[in-house]
């Protein structure tokens, strides 16, 4: 269970006052209305009469992502450990792929947007039986593509549906808030629904599903590059301010748009052309080049406080996996696909969508921001996952037996997640 710490309310209206400016880069004439729509979001929560768990979109979603993510792994290495087959349409490897690519991470994706866009628009946030629809909506993808339920292609349509939503209700909140700012999460949200349709029309045709797996990943790969390079520094300058630490995060700048450039840059030719020499010397140039935009952050400022340090150890994967792709292209030996592969997937993605959902989760709770117990113990099990997992078939063990370890406890770590953040997700607090 979470601890539940005395909270320090100075410290948290520092870090909704800065944080949240400095995070979406809101126009000046949305702070001096900020007082205004606080109180009105404030009131419409607190005379919300509904379950708790519909109260707040990083409720429901956090919550589906962890279980899904505890869940979705352990059923695939029992599949490939024990020649089993998942009994929807998808074959037991593109179920896994699918899964984990849109179904955990549309879930996280979601939480983290539909929680944030009030902060970005002034808008109220989307809650209570529209949110509860929408949640139906996800959880009838994952029966859609996990069971024989349905025909393969109303199947693959469900699950289409979910993210085709949740752009449209993203643009609409967006554009109704004259936020233009914050467009390009749209139009990456879109190019995610994009990809997952484009999976099932690949599945469904005997088409090899690679373009859309790497154009899924791409997304969400740039959008970390993205919303990470805004909320890294701001929440490191935040904490360090506070400790009375005089040498901050470089504030953004032009660098940090060439690292964003040149990350966009790789990441298209990944996905149109993954094997090319180019492509690998693309990867090679974005390492260096992120890897410079990450330590003018001064991560290892933070080792006082976990909750901080994880967001840090989260962005180090990206430049890790460029890094191991360039590699795998440029001499082809040397590592195998997945193993690159899974330094984004286990690596990035995972520790850097586990650091946002337990932050948020806290955070809009009312809880201290601090890392307690549990949830170091969290970060641990998950960076020790992603790291068995790359290192599987490098180490001098049987590569199944690694798998199996590092699935387990990758997984553990969603599910410690999933059981110990549960009051936050259904307390009404």
């Amino acid at each position: 269970m979470v601890r539940v710490p005395a909270c320090h309310a100075g410290g948290r209206e520092f870090e909704s006052r800065h944080s949240r400016h400095i995070f979406f880069r809101l126009k000046p004439a949305f702070a001096g209305s900020t007082p205004n729509f606080m109180a009105t979001s404030s009131e419409t929560i607190r005379h919300y009469e509904g379950p708790a768990f519909f109260l707040r979109a990083f409720r429901p979603f956090f919550f589906a992502a962890g279980a899904c993510a505890a869940l979705a792994l352990p059923i695939w290495v029992a599949a490939i450990a024990f020649g089993l087959k998942t009994p929807g349409h998808l074959s037991p490897l593109d179920w896994h792929v699918h899964e984990l690519i849109f179904g955990y991470i549309a879930a996280v994706v979601t939480g983290f947007v539909l929680t944030a866009i009030p902060n970005w628009t002034g808008r109220l946030p989307v809650t209570g039986i529209p949110l509860a629809l929408l949640f139906a909506l996800w959880i009838l993808g994952r029966i859609a593509t996990s069971i024989t339920l349905f025909s393969p292609e109303v199947s693959a349509i469900l699950d289409s549906l979910f993210l085709f939503v949740l752009a449209a209700i993203v643009w609409r909140e967006v554009l109704a808030g004259k936020n233009i700012r914050n467009a390009p999460v749209c139009a990456l949200i879109t190019a995610f629904a994009l990809a997952n349709a484009g999976f099932h029309l690949s599945a469904l045709n005997g088409w090899d599903i690679g373009f859309a797996q790497r154009g899924g990943l791409a997304v969400i790969a740039f959008l970390l590059s993205l919303i990470g390079g805004r909320i890294v520094p701001s929440f490191t300058r935040n904490w360090l301010a506070k400790q009375k630490i005089t040498e901050l995060p470089a504030p953004m700048g032009k660098f940090d748009a060439v690292a964003l450039i040149a990350t966009g840059i790789a990441l298209v030719a990944w996905v149109l052309a993954p094997e090319h020499a180019l492509t690998g010397g693309l990867m090679a140039l974005s390492a260096c080049i992120v890897t410079a935009r990450l330590a003018r952050w001064r991560g290892w400022s933070t080792r006082g406080e976990v909750l901080v340090l994880i967001l840090h150890v989260g962005f180090a994967w990206l430049p890790i996996w460029m890094a191991l792709t360039a590699l795998q292209i440029l001499s082809p030996d040397t590592l195998l696909a997945s193993t690159s592969l899974h330094a984004l997937t286990a690596g990035a993605i995972g520790t850097m969508t586990m650091a946002v959902m337990t932050r948020a989760s806290l955070g809009h709770s009312g809880r201290a921001l601090s890392a307690d117990g549990l949830t170091k113990i969290i970060y641990l099990l998950i960076t020790t996952g992603a790291v068995l997992r790359v290192l599987t078939g490098l180490l001098p063990f049987d590569p199944t037996a690694l798998l199996v370890v590092a699935g387990g406890v990758w997984s553990a770590g969603f599910a410690a997640f999933t059981i110990g953040y549960a009051p936050i997700f259904f307390a009404r607090k």
